[in-house]
């Protein structure tokens, strides 16, 4: 899978399929979408490759530990972000600047106790009020094995 910023100057490829994607409903995200939620594909930072100079800007974040998001420096189009409890070993690619983003729907909704009441959810759909408690049932053992390969690296 490949993506880009919208002017074009960063570009990158994912060479491996995402280990889950995620369509987070919380109130930070809203804010810094200016969207209803966000979709991210969770990937091992090592199989993503960019091509162009990024950004590296620390926000804010709900939990008080903020997190890294990568933006263009020029169109400052967030392409994917770092969180604290993997940093940069893992990457939150923003499902939105695929070029074929059909490719990544949800696999889980999460934090939709803040989810807009106009958002109307698939009824096969996993969903969690806040974080999930465990990836069982929610990832896949492939995921769930190369999660803990990236946290051991």
């Amino acid at each position: 899978m490949e993506g880009r910023c919208t002017c074009g100057a960063v570009r990158y490829r994912l060479t491996a399929a995402p280990m889950i994607v995620h369509c987070c409903h919380c109130h930070w995200c809203q804010r810094e979408t200016g969207s209803a939620f966000v979709i991210n594909a969770v990937i091992e930072s090592e199989r993503v490759e960019a091509e162009g100079i990024v950004d590296y800007v620390m926000t804010p974040s709900e939990s008080g530990r903020g997190q890294e998001i990568i933006r263009c420096p020029t169109c400052r189009v967030a392409l994917w972000s770092h969180y604290p409890n993997s940093g940069r070993r893992s990457s939150f690619v923003r499902v939105g600047t695929l070029d074929d983003p059909d490719q990544c729907p949800p696999d889980v909704h999460i934090f939709t106790r803040s989810k807009q009441p106009w958002v109307v959810l698939p009824d096969d759909a996993k969903i969690f009020p806040d974080f999930y408690p465990s990836p069982e049932g929610v990832w896949s053992v492939d995921a769930q094995r190369r999660w803990q390969a990236m946290m051991a690296g």
